[in-house]
């Protein structure tokens, strides 16, 4: 993981593709240390944690952690899950957060050196070209060690730095 000690940072997180590539990955993400990890390596100004959550329960499992990530110097970017029918009339819930996380980026771009996007989404390959033609370095976080791997191979090749998460849960899992 190569940082300069001076960039400006900010971490963009794809809150279920770290969730999932995690689980997967067979640890749990203490984000705590995600963010002392980073402070020791650049300056961070923003992290940003996007998640979509369901209105319709009171009580999600996720909302202990969006607090907790809230009131630890997350900043939280939320929207409802859309539930709708399937073609086959089953129940649908969707809370993809592309949008907002590639706004984000291009929005805060101009106040960073270096932005490190936590997806391994191949979508975001566009938004990738885009921060570099503005000057900018982009680190990509997720894994190829699953089967199939979390990171879309387009993705991965177009970042200035694949940072592959297998190779930091030394530095941050959560300790169970």
């Amino acid at each position: 993981m190569h940082f300069y000690p001076d960039d400006r940072v900010a971490l963009f997180i794809d809150g279920a593709n770290l969730y999932a590539t995690a689980k997967l990955l067979g640890f749990e993400v203490d984000y705590m240390r995600l963010l002392s990890l980073f402070r020791q390596k650049a300056q961070l100004l923003r992290p940003i944690y996007y998640t979509a959550i369901a209105e319709d329960q009171e009580y999600s499992s996720r909302r202990p952690l969006i607090d907790w990530l809230d009131y630890n110097g997350f900043a939280m970017v939320t929207k409802p899950m859309k539930v709708f029918p399937d073609t086959d009339g089953r129940r649908k819930i969707k809370g993809n957060m592309d949008i907002e996380l590639t706004i984000d980026a291009m929005c805060l771009a101009k106040s960073l050196d270096h932005l490190v996007i936590f997806s391994g989404n191949g979508d975001f390959r566009s938004l990738v070209v885009a921060l570099q033609e503005k000057g900018k370095r982009v680190s990509v976080v997720s894994t190829l060690r699953t089967q199939p791997p979390m990171v879309a191979d387009e993705l991965r090749r177009q970042a200035d730095q694949f940072i592959d998460l297998a190779d930091l849960e030394r530095h941050v899992a959560r300790n169970i």
